[in-house]
């Protein structure tokens, strides 16, 4: 434990598996109590709150929710507070990904995509902020380097992003100087579920046009909110973790 967040509480969205696990073991690791939270992960959420409280007894609880119904967004934030006495690190890491070909996006994409990617950031900010600002504390944004440069067949992801990138340095200016709030841009960081992305040859072309000649892992970008939830004069930034790649697309 490096105990840089002794005594801190940080709430993760989509804390269950792949990146969103990595940040929880990062944080618990640095001292932190950990919220994880859930929509239909509920089973990995246990099996990891289960395996950080054997750690730290009593520094970790689940809490399932469907971010894209904003009124169940206090609740979070509410119950967090009532557990732990407070919210110090909020990370908006939960997203939905997937293609959205022009000719084919329809109204429940849309919703969906732009519902987990940038509305429910929004509004689990908004409800986190009045705790925020009494304990000094900070929100993580988790981004995407295609956010400033499109990704094909992704149009209403690369919006929602970009929305998400914009909403940081918004949040920045708007809850500084008690809350800070940044963002971490990863790459290729593990290879998305989708089949679109099992092509051993799309796989290559991308490690190609990585400076660093392989992809990261969810390491990688946990490392980088350490970094940012302890960082006490860093507001309004975004972290690329990404091996380079960005400077090639």
């Amino acid at each position: 434990m490096s105990g840089l967040l002794n005594d801190k509480t940080a709430l993760v969205t989509g804390g269950a598996r792949r990146v969103g696990a990595a940040i929880c073991r990062r944080l618990h690791g640095a001292g932190a109590n950990i919220v994880v939270h859930c929509n239909q992960s509920l089973h990995e959420a246990q099996a990891l709150v289960h395996e950080l409280n054997g750690q730290r007894p009593g520094s970790a609880i689940v809490m399932q929710a469907d971010l894209l119904e904003a009124g169940a967004l206090p609740a979070l934030v509410q119950r967090t507070v009532s557990v732990f006495g407070g919210l110090d690190v909020l990370v908006n890491n939960a997203s939905s990904f997937y293609a959205t070909p022009i000719g084919a996006i329809d109204e429940r994409a849309w919703d969906d995509l732009m519902g987990t990617n940038l509305k429910a950031p929004l509004f689990l900010a908004q409800a986190a902020a009045p705790e925020l600002r009494r304990t000094q504390g900070c929100i993580v944004n988790i981004i995407d380097i295609h956010a400033e440069r499109p990704l094909a067949d992704h149009m209403v992801y690369t919006a929602a992003k970009g929305g998400l990138l914009a909403l940081t340095r918004s949040l920045a200016l708007e809850l500084g100087p008690e809350v800070r709030v940044n963002g971490v841009s990863p790459g290729a960081i593990m290879w998305p579920d989708g089949p679109e992305w099992q092509n051993e040859d799309e796989r290559q072309r991308i490690i190609d046009h990585t400076l660093l000649k392989r992809i990261g892992e969810p390491e990688d970008i946990a490392g980088a909110v350490e970094f940012l939830a302890t960082a006490p004069y860093v507001t309004g930034q975004i972290i690329a973790i990404d091996g380079g790649r960005s400077i090639m697309l």
